[in-house]
């Protein structure tokens, strides 16, 4: 199944145990080799018995990540993004990297996440994700394009034996490649609990409140709904929905012992490929019709709504600002189109440039985070109202989740239509841009329809 071409896995591995000079010293090592096609949710649930799964894919499906395992893993509390970049650029420095392919997200991969806001105390919910978490998985299958590829990542030490680890390694890699399917039963919710909807419109109500004292211009609240189900969610039947019924989003999966933060999220944070920088905007969203007609109806409605057009203009104005002293040049339309989901459009503006010397994935995501598309503006009056308003602990949810590997090469979304899921519960999290003229009510309806992508495939069918 594995097509080697270069150099078998039992000589790099001896090639890099050589290189060790202390009996006690060890060292990172990731080989990563092209296979044939494999099912990534085979795979996916074929590490079940591993655990701390991981799982990506890109808006338009040109690149997906599984991982399975744990090799490695970055935290920190305090000054989360500095500390990730120390630690990231640490382990590159000292790692074994055998990777003859140069492909975004093959070699040496951290794929992880942040919390929305590090400043606000968490709750026994997200205890653990912490504020910034990435893990390098023992085990990763990549897609790009048409091609797969498979990169092992294991700590080698002065006195271990490389054709015993290569053998070990090999039955490992068989075991995952090999097909399995899912057959569990479908997810029944038994229980639904909205987090106090009419304390949350009082939240929004007190928002505009604020922002007619014009301190502020537009605040954004999320709120949360608790469900109950059957039984454990298989995090693999859930992954399979949100592939097929959400196409144009990122879909993603990150697993930490019995907890899983799983979503389909359409909003791109940052992608950076060589030196090329993409951001997107992605503010104001209108449901889908049931019909042609009124589909074109809500879509041209949207175009023109000046709520919607106001709260899309500060989110393109915030990127102009948050990039244009890490790039070189900044490239903007001078409108939004639409872009359509299954159940939502939103209005949307790419925003390219090209990274000067000197900067990284991790500067544009502390520059970047989190936009007026989640905060509000101005950034640190919007957050001061939402730490001592908002009714929940938002943990990761609206927060930068992706991936970032060893060529310099990275992409981040945020993490919203989202759930964490914790055995046979979840909690599902949805927000609204409030601005002056805004309606408690009509905000409420809002997310409703957006918890609608991860309810689809949540059992919510059966409510």
């Amino acid at each position: 199944m594995i097509e080697i071409k270069e150099a078998q896995l039992a000589s790099i591995l001896s090639e890099a145990i050589q290189q060790l000079k202390a009996e006690d010293e060890c060292r990172l090592v990731s080989i990563t080799k092209k296979i044939e096609k494999t099912d990534p949710l085979y795979f996916f649930n074929a590490a079940k018995h591993i655990g701390n799964r991981s799982f990506w894919t890109s808006s338009d499906h040109l690149l997906l990540l599984a991982g399975a395992g744990m090799a490695h893993q970055m935290t920190s509390d305090q000054l989360r993004i500095e500390a990730t970049q120390k630690q990231w650029d640490t382990l590159l420095r000292e790692a074994f990297v055998y990777n003859p392919y140069g492909v975004p997200g093959t070699g040496l991969v951290a794929v992880g996440g942040m919390s929305f806001d590090p400043k606000k105390k968490p709750t026994e919910l997200w205890e653990k994700y912490k504020p910034s978490h990435f893990t390098i998985p023992e085990f990763l299958l990549t897609k790009y394009d048409d091609s797969y590829y498979f990169t092992i990542n294991i700590y080698v030490k002065k006195n271990d034996h490389a054709k015993q680890l290569a053998d070990e390694l090999e039955q490992m890699e068989r075991r995952l490649l090999l097909p399995t399917d899912s057959t569990a039963d479908d997810l029944i919710m038994t229980g639904c609990l909205e987090v106090a909807p009419q304390q949350w419109k009082k939240s929004v109500q007190k928002a505009t409140e604020e922002i007619g004292r014009g301190k502020v211009e537009k605040i954004v609240l999320a709120r949360e709904v608790r469900l109950k189900y059957n039984r454990k969610a298989d995090i693999t039947a859930v992954l399979s929905g949100l592939l097929k019924t959400q196409p144009n989003s990122y879909i993603f999966a990150y697993e930490i012992e019995e907890d899983c933060f799983v979503g389909a999220t359409p909003e791109r944070l940052v992608k950076i490929e060589g030196k090329q920088l993409l951001s997107t905007c992605l503010a104001g969203t209108a449901p889908r019709g049931s019909t042609k007609e009124e589909d074109v109806k809500l879509r041209d409605e949207l175009l023109h709504d000046e709520k919607n057009l106001k709260e899309h203009d500060f989110v393109v104005t915030m990127i102009k600002q948050a990039i244009k002293d890490c790039c070189i040049q900044v490239n903007i339309p001078d409108k939004p189109v639409i872009y359509p989901l299954k159940n939502l459009q939103h209005l949307y503006t790419p925003v390219r440039g090209l990274l000067k010397n000197g900067y990284s994935i991790f500067d544009i995501v502390e520059k970047l985070h989190p936009t007026p598309a989640l905060g509000g503006t101005p950034r640190e009056e919007s957050l001061s109202f939402i730490r001592e308003h908002e009714l929940l602990d938002r943990g990761w949810y609206g927060a930068p989740i992706g991936w970032v590997d060893s060529n310099k090469n990275g992409e981040f979304a945020v993490a919203i239509r989202s759930a964490l899921i914790q055995g046979d519960e979840a909690s599902l999290f949805a927000g609204c841009g409030v601005v002056k003229d805004s309606d408690p009510e009509s905000e409420y309806e809002e997310t409703k329809i957006k918890l609608l992508p991860m309810l689809s495939v949540l059992g919510g069918k059966n409510k």
